[in-house]
C-alpha cells in the first residue's frame, strides 16, 4: 500500500479495517511505499508518515520504502484526472524491485479500500488459483466491462488486438486496486519492463486515457487467475470526472473500495457525503482538534 500526505487518512482506515477483521492480525506484515526526497517542516516525508503509522498501531509489523518518482516519472503520460499521474500510482509496478527478494508473493491494496473480510481468505483463495496455474496475478475480473473503451479507437484500428493474442482466457477487465502478485514469477518474467515498454508507446502515440491501469491490462489480461468479486466491490468514488454517488453491486461484499474522482474522506469533510460514505466512517481514525490542527489518532 501507498503512503501519502492526502490519501494517507485513507491508508490507516483501509490497515485499520484489516486489523479489525483479521482472524490472526500478528501474521500480517504490511509493506509501505512513501515520495523519496519529500519533506515536511524540515522532516523526510517518508520518515514523518511512517512515524504516523507507527503512532496510530505501535504493534503492527511493517516497512516504508521511500520510492523514487524518477524510476516512473520519465514514463508518464497526462491522463484524464491528475491525480492519476502521480507516481504513486505506478508503485504496483515496482514492488518486486523494491521489496527484499524473500517474499514471494503479495497482497497489493489501494489507499481507498475497507476490507470487511478475512484478508487471510483472499491471501488462501489466490494461492490455490496462482499456484495452480503458475500465474502472476490473481484479482477479480469483470469479463461482462466493455474491454475495448480503456483504449483509444486508434489503438484497436491499427490492430491493437494483436497485442492480446495467444492470452490463456479470453482478455477482461480487472481493476489493479487488488491484486495478489507473484513476485518471484514477477522478476523472473521481467514484468516491470513489460509494463515499462507499453508506457513508452503512449508516450509515442496516445492509446488510452487512464493512468497506470492500461499498461497492466496489455501485460495482464487474459493471464489473470480470477477471484470473487466480494474482494473487489469497485467504482465507489463514481467515475474519474464528476466521482458521482454509486452503490454497492448486488451479492457478497469483502472489500469496498472508493476508486473514481470521490474519495470518502473528502465528502465528509465536505458534509456532502453518499450513503456509501458512511460504511468508510466507521474505520475512519481521523481526529480534528480544537485548536484547529488535524491530526490520526486511535479512537
Amino acid at each position: 500500500m501507498t503512503l501519502d500526505a492526502h490519501y494517507l487518512r485513507g491508508s490507516i482506515a483501509a490497515v485499520h479495517s484489516i486489523l479489525k477483521h483479521s482472524s490472526c492480525p500478528d501474521t500480517l506484515f504490511f509493506h509501505f511505499f512513501a515520495p523519496a526526497g519529500g519533506r515536511v517542516g524540515g522532516d523526510d516525508l517518508s520518515r514523518l508518515l511512517g512515524s504516523t503509522v507507527r503512532s496510530v498501531f505501535p504493534a503492527l509489523r511493517f516497512e516504508v520504502y521511500p520510492f523514487r518518482a524518477e524510476l516512473v516519472s520519465g514514463l508518464i503520460s497526462s491522463s484524464v484526472r491528475v491525480a492519476l499521474q502521480n507516481p504513486l500510482n505506478y508503485v504496483r509496478a515496482y514492488l518486486a524491485d523494491v521489496i527484499d527478494s524473500c517474499v514471494q508473493r503479495v497482497v497489493y491494496l489501494d489507499s481507498d479500500v475497507i476490507v470487511v473480510d478475512d484478508v487471510r481468505r483472499l491471501w488462501d483463495d489466490a494461492a490455490a488459483r496462482l499456484d495452480s496455474a503458475a500465474a502472476v496475478v490473481a484479482a477479480p475480473e469483470y469479463c461482462h466491462a466493455n474491454f475495448t473503451r480503456y483504449f483509444a479507437p486508434t489503438f484497436w484500428a491499427e490492430g491493437g488486438a494483436q497485442a492480446f493474442a495467444g492470452r490463456r482466457h479470453r482478455p477482461c477487465y480487472f481493476n489493479t486496486g487488488v491484486m495478489v502478485m507473484d513476485l518471484h514469477r514477477w522478476r523472473a518474467g521481467g514484468y516491470r519492463r513489460r509494463i515499462e515498454r507499453w508506457m513508452e508507446v503512449q508516450r509515442e502515440r496516445r492509446i488510452y486515457e487512464l493512468g497506470s491501469l492500461p499498461p497492466f491490462l496489455l501485460v495482464f489480461a487474459g493471464e489473470v487467475e480470477g477471484l470473487e468479486h466480494r474482494w473487489n466491490q469497485h467504482g465507489l468514488g463514481g467515475d474519474n470526472l464528476t466521482g458521482e454517488c454509486r452503490r454497492l453491486h448486488p451479492g457478497p461484499v469483502s472489500l469496498m473500495h472508493w476508486s473514481g474522482k470521490g474519495k470518502p474522506w473528502d465528502r465528509l469533510d465536505a458534509g456532502n457525503p453518499c450513503p456509501v460514505d458512511q460504511l468508510w466512517k466507521p474505520y475512519d481514525l481521523y481526529v480534528r482538534p480544537s485548536s484547529g490542527a488535524s491530526s490520526i489518532a486511535a479512537t
